[in-house]
């Protein structure tokens, strides 16, 4: 919540007194791109707001969810009872990295032209996966695995709310996020770089990386990891993409006359080309 406000702040004052430039790959429309910001961080506010609102559970119903344990499905049964503090610890350093790398597109002179763009593609990507997470961990009950654990882990805390958001891993979709906006972005500035293979690498292995450990820590099961893996290198991806320029100096089209010598008809493509 708070990096979204201070980003918010930053691209408001920073794409005023940016113009676009011909050689970006990309284009920001302040009617489109402002209404789905708004709307993003909006719908955080309010699925933070359902988190925060969520019950803690009784006994009663603790007793029944881990009576009921046998009915986890076979991709996650086997995490059931995890929990290790140390890799909660750990999964914060991979996930620290990811929201710091798209600063790092700033000292490539070429991007850096496009800076508070570049920013705002940041911010669109993250709110919306923000969005896409608080309201369905607001809304969805799934106990996190630590929840079954009854040995090591006092009673408190597994009947605390937060236990409860297990579905699904808001961190790993940030991660990705974060670290594929920053690929991609990369991507399209330089799509002939050599280094694409291993910048497209650390995208994948930094979310990775916050899975497993949220996986260790008891945190989330793997189909909880797996999803939020995919959604938030989705929204990293494809808010990029969607802001593509097209080369409006080309032009191809479907075309049908009659030959002046022959008089025949003939169909088929122009291409055009403007200087």
């Amino acid at each position: 919540m708070k990096n979204i406000s201070i980003l918010s702040i930053f691209v408001l004052f920073s794409l005023t007194t940016v113009a676009q430039k011909s050689v970006s790959p990309y284009k920001w429309d302040w009617i489109r791109d402002g209404i789905w910001t708004g709307a993003a961080i909006a719908g955080t506010v309010g699925g933070y707001s359902l988190i925060i609102n969520k019950d803690d559970i009784t006994e009663t119903e603790l007793a029944e969810i881990v009576a009921n344990k046998d009915d986890i499905n076979f991709m996650d049964r086997w995490l059931e009872g995890n929990y290790s503090e140390d890799a909660i610890t750990h999964s914060y350093i991979p996930f620290g990295v990811a929201f710091a790398a798209p600063a790092l597109l700033l000292f490539d002179d070429k991007i850096n032209d496009d800076a508070a763009l570049v920013m705002g593609l940041y911010l669109e990507s993250l709110s919306t996966t923000a969005a896409l997470y608080t309201i369905t961990a607001g809304l969805v009950n799934r106990s996190r695995p630590y929840v079954y654990n009854e040995g090591e882990i006092v009673l408190g805390k597994r009947l605390k709310n937060n236990g409860q958001r297990s579905f699904y891993s808001g961190h790993v979709a940030a991660t990705a996020s974060a670290s594929f906006l920053t690929a991609k972005v990369f991507n399209d500035y330089h799509p002939d770089s050599p280094a694409l293979p291993y910048v497209w690498a650390g995208a994948a292995i930094l979310p990775a990386s916050v899975g497993y450990f949220r996986i260790k820590a008891g945190q989330h099961f793997l189909t909880d990891v797996l999803l939020g893996y995919a959604l938030g290198a989705g929204a990293g991806i494809l808010i990029p993409e969607l802001h593509k320029t097209k080369n409006e100096k080309i032009d191809v089209y479907p075309t049908s006359g009659i030959n002046d010598f022959t008089g025949d008809r003939y169909s088929g493509m122009t291409f055009r080309y403007t200087f």
